[in-house]
């Protein structure tokens, strides 16, 4: 693709970076902010830096917050009892869009892949034992993607959780295999997580 100028050029290739933006795409997106007034766009481009620059992850479950603790991990209104494992904090938004969880959540930041080289390490998991061991949580969901790396995943940590005396569960298999949490429809999610089934049950059927 021909630039009339390097400006043009340099800020099509940054735009064509984001995921599933090609050239084509990143150059009308660039066009479309030279038409923007320059207090708009000055807008957009704070917005985003300081996002990167200001943005935490809670110190409890690992999700996207904007102080050390997250509103759902310090509200007193939620089930402390109940933590709600997920891959990233496009699940937690999936889940709570549904308003059908009311307890808390851990986000493993990523699913098992040794075809990606992630291993058990590279992902939020001693976190997650370390919030069972004062005994207040009574049952763990787990809510990951029904992909060969999310039931590899969830394989893992239910040998690595079964030590505690607690309730061991997956969302219902509403949910086609392969299928990403975020992109399920509300209703299907949320119904997948209020029947539930014991994690033993669902690799028994």
């Amino acid at each position: 693709m021909n630039f009339s100028s390097k400006l043009l050029e340099d800020a099509v290739a940054e735009f064509s970076k984001l995921p599933g933006i090609g050239q084509k795409t990143a150059l009308r997106l660039v066009l479309h902010m030279l038409n923007r007034d320059k207090e708009e766009v000055q807008r957009f481009s704070h917005a985003i830096t300081k996002l990167r620059n200001e943005i935490q992850f809670c110190e409890t479950c690992h999700n996207i917050s904007d102080q050390q603790v997250c509103e759902i991990c310090s509200s007193h209104r939620r089930d402390h009892s109940m933590i709600c494992v997920v891959e990233d904090t496009r699940d937690v938004m999936a889940i709570e869009n549904t308003n059908q969880y009311n307890g808390v959540y851990h986000v493993l930041g990523g699913l098992i892949s040794p075809m990606d080289g992630i291993g058990p390490t590279d992902l939020q998991v001693d976190s997650l034992i370390e919030r069972l061991k004062d005994g207040t949580v009574k049952e763990i969901i787990f809510a990951l993607s029904a992909t060969m790396e999310g039931d590899t995943t969830i394989f893992y940590l239910h040998k690595k959780v079964k030590q505690f005396n607690i309730n061991i569960s997956t969302i219902a298999r509403g949910i086609a295999f392969g299928g990403e949490l975020e992109y399920v429809d509300e209703i299907t999610l949320g119904r997948s997580i209020v029947t539930r089934v014991p994690y033993e049950n669902s690799i028994s059927g």
